[in-house]
């Protein structure tokens, strides 16, 4: 099960972290992946990681806020593979200040960059997808859409309108054979969350809050995104997966 031989697979955000581990699950499963990120040199050490592990590999280089740039690379690949059947939107930003101090610019461009740029992107790529007939698009939620955080306002209140997303664009796409689905994260210790990991204090707060007692990893997340990906799933459309060691679950 879950075969993706002879599919193309694009997974923005991914020279690290849950999107590098996406990348490489995804081609372990036979699929062709592209990575993408806004780093021209990490992403190539990320490409000769995947091809050393014996995986098909494009390197795409955009940033997506750039939307018009991000559209043209990403039909230029399509050019090159002839395809693509699986969209992971992954990339993302983050900015943490207390909700009274948050700067009204920094809440529009951590919105721009989690939600519109998104949507910009994802509308674009569901046009090919459609028109084939054929298309996975997964998004990457979060459990703080679900459950309140101090300090992330402008993040928590984009991916809250993805998971929304997600669902709406099921309802206008699932005719066309294309699946709309999300995973939600809990904590997952990876570079980006290190100094949240480093922190005593934080890891027994942690321990105590998630029913699992301890933080996930890359690879709980992309078990996830391998089966909304595959075709298997195709009667599975505006979900929000949530992977967190159940801490949404509980009080």
């Amino acid at each position: 099960m879950f075969d993706l031989t002879g599919q193309v697979a694009l997974v923005t955000g991914s020279s690290r972290g849950i999107g590098y581990a996406a990348a490489r699950a995804l081609g372990r499963q036979g699929a062709v992946v592209a990575i993408n990120g806004r780093d021209p040199d990490a992403l190539r050490r990320a490409g000769d990681a995947l091809r050393d592990q014996g995986i098909a590999v494009h390197v795409v280089p955009f940033d997506v806020t750039d939307v018009a740039a991000a559209e043209r690379a990403i039909d230029t690949l399509i050019g090159i593979t002839g395809r693509l059947d699986i969209y992971f939107a992954n990339a993302g930003v983050q900015h943490r200040a207390p909700l009274l101090s948050f700067p009204q610019a920094e809440f529009e461009r951590i919105v721009f960059a989690n939600l519109t740029a998104q949507w910009a992107l994802g509308r674009h790529v569901a046009a090919g997808m459609a028109a084939r007939g054929y298309g996975r698009i997964l998004f990457t939620g979060s459990l703080s859409a679900l459950l309140g955080r101090k300090e992330i306002t402008a993040y928590s209140a984009a991916k809250a309108a993805i998971h929304g997303m997600v669902r709406q664009w099921a309802t206008e796409l699932s005719g066309s054979g294309v699946t709309v689905n999300a995973v939600a994260p809990g904590y997952i210790r990876t570079e980006l969350t290190r100094n949240l990991w480093s922190d005593d204090e934080f890891n027994r707060w942690l321990e105590s809050r998630v029913p699992q007692g301890k933080w996930g990893v890359p690879d709980d997340v992309v078990a996830a995104v391998v089966f909304l990906a595959a075709r298997e799933a195709g009667y599975v459309t505006g979900q929000v997966l949530v992977v967190d060691g159940g801490m949404a679950s509980v009080m």
